[in-house]
Parts: C-alpha cells; sequence; structure tokens
C-alpha cells in the first residue's frame, strides 16, 4: 500500500447524492477523494489503500458502515473515521465513540461541523500547531498522539455519555475533564471536581451526596454535597479507583438512576448530571484484583479516553518549556529567560516520570532561580544534581539499601519490573516511610500508595 502526499478521504455512502455533495465538500478543502457505493466496495479499497480519514453511513444494503471502519482500522490504525446516519441516536453515537469513531454525525450532514472534525485530522497527519484544536490555551503541545486525545474528547463531549480518563499522573487528566466540558452543551454550567483519594473515606460520603441536620456529630444544618452542586453541569470524580468499596454500590445507583439520599436522609434527591471520572491505575486491572466492582467500572467506562505520558510526545517538551518559562517569569514579574538548545535537548532526552506536571514544576524552580539571561544545559545538570539519564547507561543501578554494592538491573528489563524494584528499594530504605519514599522519589504520597497497590506490594508493611 502507499501513501499519497495529498491527504486522502473515502467516503462511503449508497446515496448518489450525499456521495456527490461530500466529494464536492473534501475537494474544495484540498482534499484527494474515493468514494463507494456500499460496504463490499469500500472494504475492497481501504485494505488496498491508506486514508487520512473515512466517512461512512452506518446503514446500506450490503451491511453496516461499522464493518467498513473495522476494515479501515485494520488497514490503518491512524486512519480517522466519521460515522453518518439519518437515524441518530445518543446510545449510537456513544457505541460508535467506544468502537473508535473520531465522531458521529446525523443527516442532513452539518457541513460546518464536518469539516471542523476533518480540519483536526489535517493538524494531526500534518503536525500544525495545537491552536487547531482550541483547548482555552490549558492544553499545549501538538504531537499526533495529543491531537488524537483532544479529538475524541472533543467528540465525546457531544454525545453527554460518561467518560473514563486512564492515564497516568502528571498527564492533564483534569484538564482533557474541563476541556469536554467546556466543548459540550454544559460549558456554562457548573464544573465541580473532587479528589476521591484527597477526602478521609469517613467523610467522602458526605462530600459527594450532602448530609442532613444532625446526621452525625457537628451536622448543625443540612448540607448540599458534590453531585448536587453540579447540578445541570458536570461532577469530575479524580482518582475513582480510591473510591472505598463499601460506597461503590451507592456510587453504582448514582450513575444508573442519577438520584441518591443525602447521609441521613431518606428523601431522594434527583440530579442531572455528567460524570468524568479519572484515575492512574488500571481499573480493569483493580477489578481482577477486587479491589474495584466490575459492574461500577463498565458502568464508568461508557466512553474510555486517555492521554499520552510526555515520554511518547517528546517533540512537544521545548513548547511546555518555553510555555511555562513564560507563565512563570511572568508570575515572578521577571524577564523571560532564553532556553539554550542545548538546555531543551537536555529536557528531550529525559524521562519525566511525573510527565507535564514535574516538567511544569522544574521550569518553575529553574526560571525562579536562575539568575542568567540563558538556561543551557548547565543549569539542567546542576537542577538534577548531576545525574547522568538512566537512557543513557547500558545498566541501571540502583543503590542497595542492605548492602553498599549497587544491585544491578540488566538491560532490557521491562520497565515495570525497574519501576517497582525500585519501589520496593526505595521502601526498604526509608524503612516503610512512604512520605520520605515519595519526597526521595520526587512523586506524590497518592502516587506513591497507587504505585504500592498496582505492583502488589504488601501495603501493611509500607503503611507510614
Amino acid at each position: 500500500m502507499s501513501r499519497d502526499e495529498a491527504l486522502s478521504v473515502m467516503v462511503v455512502d449508497d446515496e448518489p447524492g450525499i456521495r456527490t455533495a461530500l466529494r464536492a465538500n473534501f475537494l474544495r478543502n484540498g482534499w484527494t477523494v474515493d468514494t463507494a457505493s456500499c460496504v463490499r466496495e469500500a472494504i475492497r479499497s481501504v485494505e488496498n489503500r491508506e486514508y487520512d480519514l473515512v466517512v461512512t453511513d452506518i446503514r446500506m444494503p450490503d451491511g453496516s458502515g461499522m464493518e467498513v471502519m473495522k476494515a479501515a482500522r485494520n488497514a490503518c490504525p491512524s486512519t480517522a473515521v466519521i460515522l453518518l446516519t439519518a437515524y441518530g441516536s445518543v446510545p449510537d453515537a456513544v457505541s460508535a465513540m467506544r468502537d473508535g469513531a473520531l465522531d458521529y454525525l446525523t443527516k442532513p450532514i452539518p457541513f460546518d461541523r464536518l469539516q471542523a472534525t476533518a480540519a483536526q485530522v489535517m493538524s494531526c497527519a500534518k503536525r500544525l500547531p495545537a491552536e487547531q484544536i482550541d483547548s482555552n490555551g490549558d492544553i499545549v503541545g501538538h504531537a499526533p498522539s495529543l491531537l488524537r486525545a483532544l479529538q475524541r474528547a472533543r467528540a465525546a463531549s457531544s454525545t453527554g455519555a460518561d467518560v473514563l480518563i486512564e492515564a497516568e499522573s502528571g498527564t492533564g487528566k483534569e484538564l482533557l475533564a474541563r476541556f469536554i466540558h467546556e466543548s459540550s452543551d454544559r460549558g456554562g454550567k457548573p464544573f465541580i471536581a473532587i479528589n476521591c483519594a484527597a477526602v478521609p473515606e469517613a467523610l467522602l460520603e458526605s462530600e459527594l451526596f450532602g448530609h442532613g441536620r444532625g446526621a452525625f456529630t457537628g451536622a448543625i444544618a443540612s448540607r448540599p454535597g458534590k453531585f448536587e452542586l453540579a447540578d445541570g453541569g458536570t461532577i469530575l470524580l479524580d482518582e475513582i479507583g480510591e473510591m472505598p468499596l463499601n460506597l461503590q454500590p451507592k456510587m453504582l445507583r448514582v450513575l444508573q438512576e442519577r438520584e441518591f439520599e443525602r447521609l441521613g436522609e431518606t428523601r431522594a434527591v434527583r440530579v442531572d448530571v455528567r460524570v468524568i471520572a479519572t484515575t492512574n491505575v488500571s481499573l480493569s486491572a483493580m477489578v481482577g484484583r477486587g479491589q474495584f466492582r466490575a459492574d461500577l467500572y463498565y458502568r464508568l467506562n461508557v466512553i474510555p479516553l486517555t492521554l499520552p505520558p510526555l515520554r511518547e510526545r517528546r517533540e512537544d517538551i521545548p513548547v511546555l518549556a518555553r510555555y511555562f518559562a513564560e507563565k512563570y517569569a511572568e508570575l515572578n514579574r521577571s524577564g523571560f529567560p532564553q532556553l539554550h538548545p542545548s538546555f531543551l535537548e537536555r529536557l528531550q532526552s529525559h524521562s519525566w516520570p511525573g510527565n507535564v506536571r514535574e516538567l511544569a514544576n522544574f521550569m518553575r524552580r529553574v526560571v525562579t532561580l536562575s539568575e542568567m539571561p540563558v538556561i543551557d544545559a548547565q543549569c539542567f545538570e546542576t537542577e538534577f544534581h548531576g545525574r547522568a539519564s538512566l537512557a543513557q547507561a547500558p545498566d541501571v543501578v540502583f543503590p542497595s539499601p542492605v548492602t553498599t554494592a549497587p544491585a544491578q538491573v540488566p538491560a532490557g528489563t521491562p520497565i515495570w519490573q525497574v519501576e517497582k524494584l525500585h519501589l520496593e528499594k526505595t521502601l526498604a530504605l526509608t524503612d516503610g516511610n512512604r512520605t520520605h519514599a515519595a519526597e526521595m522519589l520526587g512523586i506524590s504520597l497518592r502516587t506513591l500508595r497507587n504505585k504500592i497497590r498496582e505492583y502488589g506490594l504488601p501495603p501493611r508493611r509500607y503503611a507510614i
């Protein structure tokens, strides 16, 4: 198969008038266009040529557009797909999104929205600036993996369905959730966030659902919870994997019925709210270990989204570094420092396990402490205490907490095993003190706790 330099689209519809209109629309915007009048013809085409975009009707005499989408994605995983239908419904749109569609449009075709979605495909394929996808300036970058995530998020926003964002800590899950909210028809309504890991277990139910007067000692008046405050808008359940098992059945009911009772009351409260949940651990793995209810997971996972870690979008690191340097220079009311190419090169060579959050904190430290007009590679080495990048060493070496001899990890060891070993040794070095271990590792206490659970380390041994 070969790919032309011009962006290509396959238009599939059994109605000649729609095929002609779509073809003309794409030709005017610089695309090369192929057409097909049936599923069989379309599948034959996508199996013999890679397309940047496939626009296909769902219901056709000889089959379904879903078959075309599957064949196109099998032939070229990067192919974007837009589904068209004369029988649109929210459940169908949700199903299409879960199966990988970029957008789902109801006939008569809204050409402005079609072109907006097509422009996203163009920006991803040509690596145009991220301004092509308006995220209100909060999500910075132009890497194709990031643009694809934003494309999928914006398409998901129009469905109104609940969303589960699974991504590493520091990648910007809350920013993506806000992007979805602001891109939806709820954008002018409340956006309420609650971190399930930050609220003590005994207080979480009250924080989520509110409480009645006298529900517990000190409850001198009724108080609404986060769900009531989010009525009409969106609630973000950050780190949903931290929700206690005994509270999960009530959460399941809220997701199914959109009603609940305040703590200490029996009157049902109904709300119109969209739920976006985030997690930095695999909920499916937690389900397998009995740490999360399967029915709640499936109910949350209506539209799954993710964000790429920073190490998978290294081309965005210079853009982010300049963005944070300018931001913090303005906060400090200092001059904007020049970032030397050698400094940017060192940034790109670093693994950034804390992702964008770690890079942001590092840039703030550099901009605040540096007194030089030009920030160069030496500044990077100074701030990282002269530590060489692990990626440059043939073997990863960790100091042993038991002896003074280093413990060697052979090159090629799976990264999760390296991380688990490093975590165990750091915890042993601090005698199980999580707070000290988190400080040594440069991660949050919550992230450390999640890693202990993710790797199945004995939680009671490391409970300090």
